[in-house]
C-alpha cells in the first residue's frame, strides 16, 4: 500500500520510493518530501533493527515501511541509499520482486507468487531479470506492465551498471552523487550542492530536475571517473576531519586538550576557507614556507619528532605547498623535507630489524 499523496501536490512530480533506512536515506527522504514528492515505501533489511529505522523514517513521510519480500513497488522511481556493497544485491532482489508484483497486460490480474526460473542467455546472471525473460512451469509470462520506470542510487564511486539488474527489467538508471556530508544529528541545506549525474539519459533528464526542485545544481560526470571523483570527494570531508584530528593531535603537543584545540583554531580554519573562497589558494598562503623559512619549518619538525603520525601529515602537506602554492626558498625547503624523509625511512628499517 502506497503512502497518500499529500495536499497540494502535483502529478507531475515521480512517485518515490525509498531503499533503505539510515542516515542518508533520511536525509533523502526527508528533503524529497519537504519538495512536494511523494515518498511511497521506506525497502529496509528484513532485519529488527533495520525494520525499525524504516517504520520511524516511513512515519516521518506518510511512507509504508516495507522489505524487499513486502514491497509493492508501486513508485515511479527507486532511490537507492544503501552501503556500496549492498547495491547490487538490493536491485536484484527488487527486480526480482517486479516479476511478482507487476500485472500482466493481457489480463489485467495480480499475479500469484510464483517461483522464478531463469532462462540461459550470455548477459549477467544476476541481471537477467526482465519482461519476458522468466518461465513459470516451461510457460512463458504474459507481457508484464512495471510501473517502475526509473531507479537511481546515490553511491559517489560506483556507477549506475549496479543497477543492471532493473535496467534489464525495463527501468532506466542512473547515478546521482550529492557532494555533501550526511551525519545524523546535522541536515544540511541542499541548496546549491552538486549532485554528480551519470546514466541513462531518460534517467539523468529526471534526475536532473529534481536535483533542481531540491535546490541543488547538477553536473554531468563519465562513469569512467567516478572512482576519482569518490577520491575526491573523500578527501574534501572524511579526510579532512582526519587532518582535523591530526591538528588536535599536535595541539596536544603544544600543551592544548583536544577540546580546546578544537575552540581556538575554529577562528583561524574558517577564515582560511573564507579566504580560499573569496581569493584563491595562491592569495590565501601565509606562513613560514611562503617566506621560505626553513629554519622554523625544521623546528616544527624536531617538535613534532615524537609525533610520527602528526609529523608525516606536516611533511606531506609541506610537499603539496611546493607543488602547487607559491613558496619562496623552494631548494631550500625541498632539501630540508628530502632529509627528513631519508631520516624516517632509516628509523622505519631499524623498527622493522628490531621485529
Amino acid at each position: 500500500m502506497a503512502g497518500k499523496p499529500k495536499a497540494g501536490r502535483t502529478t507531475a512530480k515521480p512517485t518515490i520510493a525509498i531503499v533503505g533506512a539510515g542516515s542518508l536515506a533520511t536525509f533523502l527522504a526527508v528533503a524529497l518530501d519537504d519538495a512536494g514528492f511523494t515518498i511511497t515505501e521506506i525497502v529496509s533489511r528484513d532485519s529488527p533493527p533495520s525494520r525499525r529505522k524504516a517504520q520511524k523514517l516511513a512515519v516521518k513521510v506518510g511512507a509504508q515501511a516495507v522489505t524487499a519480500d513486502s514491497a509493492a513497488l508501486d513508485a515511479t522511481l527507486l532511490w537507492f541509499s544503501v552501503p556500496d556493497r549492498e547495491i547490487r544485491g538490493a536491485a536484484s532482489a527488487l527486480a526480482a520482486r517486479l516479476a511478482v508484483c507487476a500485472l500482466p497486460v493481457e489480463t489485467g490480474l495480480a499475479p500469484s507468487p510464483l517461483r522464478v526460473v531463469p532462462i540461459p542467455s550470455t548477459g549477467d546472471a544476476a541481471s537477467r531479470v526482465s519482461t519476458g525473460a522468466f518461465h513459470k512451469q516451461g510457460r512463458p509470462h504474459a507481457k508484464r506492465d512495471y510501473k517502475v520506470r526509473f531507479a537511481f542510487h546515490s553511491s559517489g564511486a560506483l556507477s549506475s551498471r549496479e543497477l543492471a539488474p532493473l535496467r534489464s527489467a525495463g527501468a532506466e538508471v542512473a547515478s546521482v552523487h550529492p557532494l555533501m556530508t550526511f551525519v545524523a544529528g546535522a541536515r544540511p541545506s541542499l541548496t546549491g550542492v552538486p549532485f554528480a549525474v551519470e546514466g541513462d539519459a531518460p534517467a539523468t533528464r529526471v534526475a536532473r530536475r529534481i536535483v533542481r526542485q531540491l535546490g541543488g545544481e547538477s553536473f554531468a560526470l563519465p562513469s569512467s571517473r567516478k572512482a576519482a571523483y569518490h577520491a575526491w570527494a573523500t578527501m574534501t570531508s572524511p579526510l579532512l576531519l582526519a587532518y582535523l584530528v591530526t591538528l588536535e593531535e599536535a595541539a596536544h603537543v603544544a600543551g592544548l586538550s583536544r577540546q580546546d584545540a578544537r575552540r581556538t583554531s575554529l577562528p583561524i580554519i574558517r577564515q582560511t576557507l573564507a579566504n580560499y573562497s573569496r581569493l584563491g589558494p595562491a592569495r590565501s598562503f601565509s606562513g613560514p614556507m611562503v617566506r621560505g623559512d626553513a629554519e622554523t619549518v625544521a623546528k616544527h619538525l624536531a617538535a613534532l619528532k615524537k609525533h610520527p603520525g602528526a609529523r608525516q601529515v606536516y611533511v606531506a602537506l609541506a610537499r603539496a605547498a611546493l607543488r602547487g602554492l607559491p613558496v619562496k626558498n623552494r631548494d631550500g625547503l625541498n632539501q630540508l623535507l628530502q632529509d627528513f624523509n631519508g631520516g624516517f625511512e632509516r628509523s622505519s628499517q631499524l623498527a622493522r630489524r628490531r621485529l
